[in-house]
């Protein structure tokens, strides 16, 4: 049986790789000076293709240093998690690992002097040397604990990175954290939701935290199966749901099979049709009892676009899934997600909902100079029913022309794109959008440097193998 997200641009790359003197087309703007840095899962060992879920490959962060208009090095190295170490015969590095050996996968990101690779859901974080080498567990100079997440939102005012954590150990609490300009995390607010969701990303504005508890959420019938035998399944199904929460019990994600990685472990999250769909509002500054519930036609989202108030209402810019992990339990394939906008009116206790987008899209951005502020443009590759993403990048204006489109295509694909301002005073789309394209006919990668204002080419770093399709990525300036 083969398995999607071990194939064509999913396709895991076997080495690592230190690369030089790179193939650059057009000219790279001298204003670029850091490094544009992704993540993604990369399985370091054979893994069995009928239970790979997509997000539990090892982490691989691919990196391109840019200065002075030339792209200096390329590297991309797997993080050091115990399981990586293991296979590559290192010595894993120090710290807590948290509920599961897999190496944070899922995003990456620059603060206070540090890079960090991020995955959620009470795995370990991990620091990286500005060469991608692992150094360490992060648990931001012992602050926090018990994982992250790997969405956490810089207040462009402040620098402080807010966040929301999950973990099926924390029953049905989730915490908010802001962790400072110095590394440490200065506040934590524990909140309690209707039961162990899977709660991926949330929203900041300038006033609130907005927290998203939607119908994905802890199956003890997927975790029962990962490494029990069939007649002691619904036993140990029943001894999970008990005790998710309450004690540590043995790891669900990180328990082997015989004979099989333990990325090959089943996905213990799914689709929950009797769980109450609903978005919350906390005061930045609340607790727990300050947060005011909403409800929302049942969905999924993974991610915001961006979240701004207006007034008595706070708009969500989201993308919407109609359902996640209903039917396939190896990654996100449940239709189309669309773009839409939900109206939180605190004032009359309703969320207005309606579409912006009907194509499919996954991966929005935004200037992160106007995160929690109100967005003119947001910018989203377009992605298929299948959950891959297509040739596509989108463009939407909020204020002025509605969307705009550039195909890359036939044999194209895309991945997320981010955008830097060619100033720190510049306009809101006044800058370059990167990311990475994939070229199936020659299997091979170019990170694209495009006009944000017009999604012209303005640059591409060619490289001699592909990318795989990740997650999330982030430009790191220079200090």
């Amino acid at each position: 049986m083969g398995n999607q997200y071990l194939e064509g641009a999913f396709a895991p790359v076997a080495n690592e790789y230190t690369l030089t003197g790179l193939d650059v087309v057009g000219d790279i703007p001298a204003y670029l000076d850091g490094r544009y840095l992704r993540n993604g899962p990369n399985p370091v060992a054979e893994v069995d293709p009928e239970l790979y879920h997509w997000f539990t490959g090892d982490g691989m962060v691919h990196g391109i240093r840019i200065r002075d208009g030339k792209a200096e090095w390329y590297r991309n190295r797997w993080v050091r998690s115990p399981r990586v170490a293991e296979a590559l015969g290192e010595t894993p590095p120090r710290g807590d690992y948290g509920l599961t050996p897999i190496g944070a996968n899922t995003n990456v990101i620059g603060h206070a002097g540090k890079t960090l690779a991020l995955i959620e859901a009470g795995v370990a974080q991990y620091e990286l040397t500005d060469d991608l080498d692992a150094v360490d567990v992060c648990d931001f100079d012992g602050t926090l604990a018990g994982g992250y997440t790997a969405h956490p939102k810089r207040d462009p005012g402040t620098g402080e990175l807010h966040a929301v954590s999950y973990c099926l150990l924390n029953g049905n609490t989730v915490q908010y954290s802001v962790v400072g300009v110095d590394g440490r995390a200065r506040r934590t607010v524990d909140v309690e939701v209707t039961g162990s969701p899977m709660m991926h990303d949330f929203s900041l504005t300038e006033r609130h935290v907005v927290f998203y508890d939607l119908p994905v959420t802890f199956d003890s019938r997927q975790a029962a199966t990962i490494g029990v035998p069939r007649w002691l399944q619904l036993p140990a199904r029943l001894v999970l749901s008990a005790l998710i929460g309450r004690v540590r019990i043995p790891d669900p994600l990180a328990a082997r099979r015989p004979g099989r990685d333990s990325s090959d472990a089943a996905f213990p999250y799914s689709w929950n049709p009797r769980y109450p769909a609903r978005v919350g509002v906390m005061p930045r500054e609340g607790g727990n009892g300050d947060v005011r519930w909403f409800e929302v036609e049942p969905c999924y989202v993974f991610h915001p676009m961006n979240a701004f108030d207006d007034g008595d209402t706070v708009v969500l810019d989201v993308v919407r899934h109609e359902k996640m992990f209903a039917t396939d339990h190896l990654g996100p394939n449940e239709g189309i997600p669309t773009l839409e906008r939900w109206t939180v009116d605190l004032a009359d206790g309703k969320v207005r909902e309606s579409r912006i987008d009907d194509r499919g899209q996954e991966f929005p951005r935004v200037d992160e100079r106007v995160v929690g502020r109100r967005h003119r443009y947001g910018y989203a590759p377009t992605v298929t029913g299948g959950g891959s993403c297509a040739d596509t990048l989108l463009k939407h204006d909020f204020v002025g022309t509605g969307s705009v489109a550039r195909s890359f295509g036939a044999g194209k694909t895309l991945g997320e794109f981010v955008f830097h301002p060619s100033s720190p005073d510049a306009a809101e789309d006044d800058g370059v959008l990167m990311g990475y394209i994939y070229d199936r006919p020659t299997d091979r990668s170019q990170l694209a440097i495009l006009d944000a204002a017009t999604l012209d080419d303005v640059a591409a770093v060619n490289l001699p193998h592909r990318v795989p399709a990740g997650f999330h990525g982030n430009w790191v300036p220079t200090a």
